[in-house]
């Protein structure tokens, strides 16, 4: 149910008939969802799944309860008919540029004072 609704989001988002809130949310949960890298990698014990197991379910349900109802619906029925979910690239770009960034903010602070 949850991947179904994934993909019902990323057509929520892309649509003009839903509003402007539950489009940014929408396309926020789709894209980290969608995404095929993790923020937070599995292999990090417990912490790693939280963002699958917690964060993930709690972004959609905010999301789906944002779109309209009737619209919710016509998304859910369009994303039966796509059958297969889509990737997302700018999900895993995101996620890279989070990394580097975080990197980077380390390196200064562990390395800026011997530089």
């Amino acid at each position: 149910m949850i991947k179904h609704d994934v993909v019902a989001l990323y057509l929520a988002a892309r649509e003009p008939r839903v509003p402007w809130l539950a489009k940014i949310m929408a396309a926020f949960v789709a894209t980290y969802a969608l995404s095929p890298i993790d923020l937070i990698p599995d292999f990090i014990p417990i912490v790693g799944y939280l963002d699958d197991v917690i964060l993930v379910p709690l972004g959609i349900l905010l999301a789906v309860r944002l779109v309209p109802d009737d619209l919710m619906v016509e998304f859910r029925i369009e994303a039966d008919l796509r059958g297969s979910k889509p990737i997302s690239r700018s999900g895993a770009a995101t996620v890279i540029v989070i990394w580097l960034v975080v990197a980077a903010v380390a390196a200064w602070w562990f390395l800026g004072p011997f530089v």
